[in-house]
């Protein structure tokens, strides 16, 4: 059975509070995208000679990291300690980049979750689905649905937030990740919390066009400084035509939404992974 968890970009992104447990409060409007994974599991044969119940195949884009801690793996075997799962062979095919600020660990997380409830029959309902995401990572949760949301919380806190205008269909998402790796832990530890002059919810609901200056992503300062590149991009969409321009989640992946479809980006961007996306 084979499943394709999605990306997502956020539209906003606040850093509102910082909570006793040292995680972090924050404010975001979630937006899933149309760039995929592969998730494909299989039954694994009884004679089968494996040490692991979940045995994982990756392919696809650079993968880094120890593929036993793969998030895929950690959803399987947080099921399998209350249902009675068989051993599985999985193939991860990544079309998503990594450490790119679009949740493809998380997805792909939740994605298996889906896939091993509707497979071995688990008869979980969404609520307990995004329950158990939760768990494995702040934005996991959103990937059980991957409808717009308005998060709140660490992440697992969901709400709808389609509007008028937040519903960006017919639009055209240029999406750009510069080959630099931004580690989700110095990004936070370089944020001072602080709520945010409009709240991202309310501005998703006004025309694209006035979103530039009002819906901020906290982390561009410290990242742009520490890593100019990314700024830099940034502002290369906006003078292709781009009428909103973003970094999304802690980075590196700057996106752009076009009303015309634009062109001559992977010449422009020839260092980086780029792509256009038709919302």
């Amino acid at each position: 059975m084979t499943i394709f968890p999605c990306a997502k970009i956020n539209l906003g992104l606040n850093i509102v509070n910082r909570r006793p447990d040292g995680y972090h409060d924050l404010e975001t409007v979630f937006y899933p995208i149309p760039l995929y994974d592969a998730l494909e599991v299989h039954k694994m044969d009884h004679d089968f000679p494996s040490e692991s119940r979940c045995d994982i195949q990756l392919s696809g884009m650079a993968i880094d990291g120890d593929a036993s801690d793969n998030l895929v793996i950690r959803a399987y075997n947080l099921l399998s300690a209350d249902f009675e799962l068989p051993r599985v062979h999985v193939h991860l095919h990544k079309g998503i980049p990594m450490q790119a600020g679009l949740g493809g660990g998380s997805s792909d997380a939740a994605y298996m979750i889906k896939l091993l409830d509707e497979h071995f029959h688990l008869n979980m309902g969404i609520a307990e689905m995004e329950r158990y995401a939760a768990r494995l990572g702040a934005d996991c949760a959103f990937f059980i649905t991957s409808e717009v949301a308005y998060a709140q919380g660490i992440g697992e806190i969901l709400e709808p937030a389609d509007g008028r205008y937040g519903n960006l269909e017919g639009y055209y998402l240029a999406l750009v990740k510069p080959d630099i790796a931004v580690s989700t832990r110095e990004a936070f530890s370089n944020i001072t919390p602080r709520h945010p002059a409009e709240c991202c919810r309310r501005v998703v609901h006004d025309p694209i066009e006035t979103w530039r200056g009002r819906l901020t992503n906290d982390f561009e300062e410290p990242i742009f400084k520490r890593y100019p590149r990314i700024g830099e991009i940034k502002e290369q969409l906006y003078s292709t035509g781009a009428l909103f321009a973003l970094m999304t989640g802690s980075g590196s992946s700057v996106y752009g939404i076009y009303r015309d479809r634009p062109t001559g980006l992977n010449e422009l961007f020839g260092d980086c992974f780029t792509t256009v996306l038709d919302l």
